[in-house]
């Protein structure tokens, strides 16, 4: 039979049936003086203290779950993880004739008849210009829209303080409907050296539509702006799924039979 009973001096924990909780427990209500365990045989441990105070007794059960507690969890996360869920994100500029928002777009692969993937096309970063259409209010039924290319994005992220750039976009380019839609996005310093304006000019022959809608990025808003983009071009270039692919084989280089490439031989160098 297992049994647990502590004694205002010390404690003794029979090990010899764990399946069954102890039917008492007895203990000093107070203890504040060093504590020794020591064994007592291959199935015990006491524990003895040099302080001894009222004592009393009450019955106690005690159930250990471990395993029937912990694998269901382990099993729920990595069945989490197997789907993770798609998350949208961006960063958003407010003010008073116009608003901003930049939201990145992932890559895309297409597979190899090896198994493998290859980028079909590059991720890139869409902007999203809204006319104000009140005090803290904005239309995005009127919304312009303008996507960064990779290439794109380096030009901003390496603007200075006076510089400028202006990118075109023909979304219709290489259709029947080529030249019909025209947009630009210029951006150029404030004059006050402030930050930068951002103007985008949208004509669209088809639905006879001019508009320019433009909104001031102050220094902070583009520091901030700059700091997303130099985070987020890696992975609109698909760089971080072929360095999660990389596994120890990959670089066993020597043993491979074919003949050596150019590129090889330059990392051999």
């Amino acid at each position: 039979m297992s049994n647990l009973s502590l004694s205002p001096s010390s404690i003794t924990l029979n090990l010899q049936n764990p399946t069954k909780p102890p039917p008492y427990l007895s203990f000093s209500s107070s203890i504040n003086s060093s504590a020794i365990f020591a064994p007592l045989n291959s199935n015990a441990v006491k524990f003895s203290t040099f302080t001894q105070k009222t004592v009393f007794s009450r019955s106690l059960a005690l159930t250990c779950r471990h395993s029937s507690y912990f694998e269901p969890q382990q099993q729920q996360q990595q069945l989490q993880g197997a789907s993770t869920p798609k998350v949208f994100v961006g960063y958003s500029i407010y003010k008073g004739k116009a608003a901003l928002t930049v939201e990145p777009r992932s890559p895309e692969f297409s597979p190899l008849d090896s198994g493998a993937f290859k980028l079909s096309r590059e991720g890139m970063v869409m902007l999203q210009f809204a006319p104000a259409a009140g005090v803290r209010q904005y239309d995005w039924s009127r919304k312009q829209v303008f996507s960064l290319s990779v290439t794109e994005i380096g030009s901003i992220i390496s603007l200075g303080a006076k510089d400028s750039c202006e990118f075109f976009h023909d979304p219709n380019k290489g259709r029947s409907d080529e030249g019909r839609v025209r947009k630009v996005l210029k951006v150029e310093p404030l004059p006050d050296g402030s930050g930068h304006f951002f103007n985008l000019s949208v004509q669209n022959k088809l639905i006879n539509l001019d508009e320019n809608i433009y909104i001031p990025v102050t220094k902070a808003e583009f520091a901030v702006l700059v700091s997303a983009f130099n985070f987020v071009v890696p992975y609109l270039l698909g760089w971080h799924t072929a360095a999660n692919s990389f596994k120890p084989e990959d670089t066993s280089r020597s043993n491979n039979a074919n003949p050596r490439s150019g590129a090889e031989l330059e990392w051999n160098r």
